[in-house]
């Protein structure tokens, strides 16, 4: 059979596929911003985790983008892999740790938990198997710092930094084993939409929540945690199911 003749791809079209590349290269002017913050006496913590959003929507962005504007084949002289392992690392876990490392979340083992969660979280980014994008998972903890940050700020409100030193141990210890995380935008249906919807109302109320950071009432606390909740309860049924049928229900 001979094979469907595509005419060559347009000037347009190839700008436009670089323009995504530096779509996922402006995320750097969030983390620098989010850095600033960091480097101040007293920290606005919930502006930084605002320029942090923001580079999370960026990252939301361009992958879809990416794939329906054939950047892989159009825009071939950059790498948007390495764009995006870069501006990540420090958007999700450079920052987000310095931020626990600046404030304290941690207590006395602020320091060595930050930098050993920057050092764990570097071999998840260099983990080549680290995103089975098949399966629709992540192998390891997906090196959510910043998540992590946001609810070591309330926890430490609350109840003081030994909630915080445990749940930063846990997670570093995740990033290394292999226990597989949903990829929300590779996992198969009924389970991508919903994932993704959820997650984006969900977002749209930690933002709401910035303001008045840390001090958020129970009430808020709980609907925070919500969406994690749910994540990782459904990211160890979903790993559990595949591993013992094959493949995650849905298929």
């Amino acid at each position: 059979m001979t094979p469907e003749f595509q005419p060559p791809p347009t000037t347009a079209e190839r700008v436009r596929a670089y323009a995504v590349h530096v779509l996922t290269a402006s995320g750097i002017i969030f983390v620098f911003l989010a850095a600033t913050e960091v480097a101040a006496i007293q920290p606005n913590t919930g502006l930084l985790f605002f320029w942090l959003a923001m580079a999370l929507v960026v990252d939301a962005v361009d992958g879809p983008l990416a794939r329906r504007w054939r950047v892989g084949q159009l825009a071939t002289r950059l790498d948007g892999r390495t764009l995006d392992d870069i501006v990540d690392y420090l958007s999700f876990s450079f920052i987000p740790l310095l931020l626990i490392w600046k404030m304290q979340w941690a207590g006395d083992w602020s320091t060595p938990l930050a930098v050993g969660a920057m050092l764990v979280s570097l071999l998840g980014f260099a983990n080549i198997h680290a995103k089975q994008d098949a399966a629709g998972f992540f192998s390891g903890f997906p090196s959510y710092w910043n998540l992590t940050a946001y609810f070591a700020g309330l926890f430490h409100e609350t109840y003081g930094s030994d909630i915080v030193v445990i749940m930063m141990l846990v997670f570093m210890a995740l990033t290394l084993l292999p226990v597989r995380f949903i990829y929300p935008n590779k996992i198969r249906a009924p389970f991508r939409m919903p994932l993704i919807a959820g997650g984006g109302i969900w977002l749209l109320f930690l933002l709401a929540t910035l303001p008045a950071y840390p001090d958020l009432p129970g009430w808020a606390v709980w609907i925070a945690l919500s969406y994690p909740i749910a994540y990782l309860a459904l990211s160890a049924v979903l790993d559990v199911w595949d591993r013992l049928v094959g493949e995650p229900p849905g298929r």
